[in-house]
């Protein structure tokens, strides 16, 4: 039986499962993708279009260019998936955080560098906290997310 990723939304109205493994799997800095999500780069895994479908809900979609749309959650505004034109219907963009498990497909490569925020590779020397302190934002498993906002 080939692997099957399966996520959905922050809020679990829309959810979607992904058959086998990805072609891709990238750390993406591009400005359209900074914009998107309001976050200095995006991980995305590819599959082909054939191998993914919503299970649950329907997604809205936005033309963030003329040569590509993106679909999100109309409730919540969740970033699902992303797909240009040239890619001829054969292959689909998908964020891997939000996979109930963004574990299993982590970025093998980043892409679009020149776009990449000088400040991004020094995020490691950093000092890092387990929490905010104030709240804890963790996974349900059941596609929604747990803690206070």
């Amino acid at each position: 039986m080939p692997e099957q990723l399966i996520g959905g939304c922050a809020c679990g109205a829309v959810r979607y499962a992904a058959e086998g493994e990805p072609a891709e799997r990238a750390l993406c800095h591009c400005t359209h993708c900074q914009a998107t999500s309001g976050a200095p780069a995006l991980a995305w895994f590819t599959v082909p279009t054939d191998a993914f479908r919503y299970t649950a809900g329907a997604p809205r979609s936005y033309a963030s260019t003329p040569e590509a749309v993106r679909e999100f959650c109309g409730t919540c505004g969740t970033q699902l998936t992303f797909a240009r034109h040239n890619y001829g219907g054969r292959r689909i963009d998908v964020t891997t955080a939000s996979l109930d498990e963004p574990e299993r497909a982590p970025p093998r490569e980043h892409i679009w560098t020149r776009s990449r925020l000088s400040w991004m590779t020094a995020l490691g020397d950093l000092p890092e906290q387990p929490t905010d302190n104030a709240t804890a934002h963790d996974r349900s498993g059941s596609g929604a997310r747990d803690g206070a906002d």
